[in-house]
């Protein structure tokens, strides 16, 4: 059967000498993972570059009731991005944030709400020429809701963090250390506005962020490219 749907590139791996396995979460279906054959050839025929992490695809793919790995029909471009292949800052959040949503989203089913947000944020990221520093906390926020363990505050964050860490003398020192950061996360989930803060202050939350999610999601482990976004986002 073949189902019509828009896409949102994850990552993908290598398979044989041209092709790829590519995850991709879609509109219709959910995260579904795909075999694409000949898009690293070389030559005018390769097309790699539209399965790079967060590409807006329109396809038309196979399904099968017994669920695994499929192919596409069909697809393109859905939306030509205009800046994040070739702003540094902006390919490395997105780097980032393409692997936090391969950990966090595992449903094999269409959720409009969570889709159109994913869109929406690509899409606007995109055309942001300036102020997106802290773009990708603000993700992570709004993204927190729609996994289903949404923060409702700063304190909400900090406190639950702090008391994660082990004994209760290291969970006092934590909260009075977090406690600094609650009027951020704060301000950050107020305003759609940029949120002033330095590089030191953003990676804390970053940090931060990171160990309320990985409290949250069972399989949430090391983030590869966070130490990548760190030294991108400190220049």
């Amino acid at each position: 059967m073949l189902v019509k749907t828009r896409g949102i590139v994850l990552n993908f791996i290598k398979y044989r000498e041209t092709s790829i396995i590519a995850r991709v979460y879609t509109e219709q279906l959910g995260l579904q993972t795909y075999i694409v054959n000949s898009v690293r050839k070389k030559g005018p025929g390769a097309r790699i570059a539209l399965f790079q992490p967060f590409t807006l695809l329109d396809m038309v793919v196979y399904t099968s009731s017994k669920g695994g790995i499929t192919r596409i029909s069909e697809y393109k471009c859905n939306y030509p991005f205009s800046s994040i292949p070739f702003d540094t800052r902006k390919s490395s959040i997105v780097l980032f944030l393409s692997e936090v949503l391969a950990y966090t989203i595992q449903e094999e089913e269409e959720n409009p709400p969570l889709f159109g947000f994913l869109y929406d944020s690509i899409v606007y990221f995109d055309q942001q020429e300036q102020g997106f520093s802290n773009f990708h906390l603000f993700f992570l926020l709004q993204l927190a809701h729609y996994l289903g363990f949404g923060p409702t505050s700063g304190a909400d964050i900090t406190s639950q963090v702090a008391f994660s860490v082990g004994t209760a003398t290291q969970s006092r020192g934590s909260v009075l250390h977090f406690q600094m950061f609650e009027a951020y996360f704060d301000a950050l989930m107020q305003s759609s506005e940029e949120v002033f803060m330095n590089n030191k202050v953003r990676k804390e939350l970053l940090l931060i962020l990171i160990r309320y999610y990985q409290l949250h999601v069972e399989k949430l482990g090391e983030i590869k490219s966070l130490q990548v976004l760190s030294e991108v986002l400190s220049d």
